[in-house]
């Protein structure tokens, strides 16, 4: 049956992060920083893992793809909000509301798939390191790349499929400054009980037996390390350590958001800034600063770039 579009909503408000005025312009600052902080450092990540050739490894090439996901994911929200701190009517069209879900969900399930390659990726490093290259070739590991893009897209029509056959009569207000599952299905005017234990299954329950398996996969890759001999050890370590940091960051928060009942709750608002602005900064910031081999392409990169003037 075809929904009639003359009781849809034709636009969605936001109520946005804060209704202070001068909160807003503090707020404006910081996250302008933060996103273009995260722009420049995932690009930093991806030119430099592109120029040094000694960074050529399926590793680096998995975190390139994480650094493409990241700025997408960032910029889905990031610019919007920006626009809405200094506005003072806070709006959405229908079709850019469900556009903007679309995206979410796409890059959010590649950054979920992404994280899982690059665990996989460790193992075979760690439990198979003479195949390594083998294993992991490049021609593998595009395609596992590909795959990861093909399962966000799957989720994502998922999530829209549920969502976009529900009518929509109004009240249009969203407390809240992005689109997403858990705000819209609240406002659909029609009984949603089934369709959020569907939702949460497909997002939350999902998630967090998918962070399960990845927290008990890198403790098994911790033990290979611990039960190997030589040297290696410590950077081994200190990689798999800043992989488990990047997950639980990213999952933690998605668990929150997805994985309860979708009433609205004091620290949803923080919960869902760090979930789509601070998340893709700190990816960089923690795979640079704790990676020797990133620091020292940087430092090649820089002299190449500016060399030094020299008497």
């Amino acid at each position: 049956m075809e929904l009639g579009n003359s009781t849809r909503v034709k636009e969605f408000i936001f109520l946005g992060l804060t209704q202070n005025q001068e909160l807003s312009v503090v707020l404006f600052l910081f996250l302008l920083f933060v996103y273009v902080t995260t722009l420049l450092g995932n690009l930093l990540i991806m030119v430099t893992v592109t120029w040094d050739s000694r960074l050529h490894t399926p590793m680096y090439f998995l975190l390139r793809n994480l650094s493409v996901a990241d700025i997408c994911f960032s910029s889905i929200t990031a610019p919007k909000v920006l626009v809405d701190l200094l506005a003072q009517r806070k709006a959405i069209s229908f079709n850019g509301c469900f556009t903007q879900m679309f995206f979410f969900h796409l890059i959010g399930g590649v950054d979920v798939f992404s994280l899982s390659v690059m665990a996989l990726d460790r193992y075979v490093a760690i439990s198979k390191p003479l195949h390594y290259v083998t294993v992991m070739s490049r021609g593998r590991c595009t395609a596992l790349i590909v795959a990861s893009w093909a399962g966000g897209f799957v989720h994502s029509i998922v999530q829209i499929s549920l969502l976009l056959p529900l009518p929509f009569c109004g009240p249009n207000v969203l407390d809240t400054f992005y689109c997403d599952g858990p705000q819209v299905l609240t406002l659909a005017c029609t009984d949603t009980a089934v369709l959020e234990l569907l939702m949460i299954s497909n997002s939350g329950l999902l998630t967090t037996l998918w962070f399960i398996f990845l927290l008990v996969s890198y403790m098994v890759i911790l033990l290979l390390i611990r039960a190997q001999a030589g040297e290696g050890k410590g950077k081994a370590v200190s990689t798999c350590t800043a992989h488990i940091t990047v997950v639980t960051l990213h999952f933690v928060p998605c668990i929150y958001v997805y994985a309860r009942p979708f009433s609205a709750l004091p620290t949803d608002k923080a919960i869902s800034v760090t979930f789509t602005v601070m998340s893709p900064l700190l990816n960089p910031l923690i795979y640079t600063l704790r990676n020797q081999e990133m620091k020292a392409a940087m430092r090649r990169l820089r002299g190449r770039l500016g060399p030094s003037e020299r008497a």
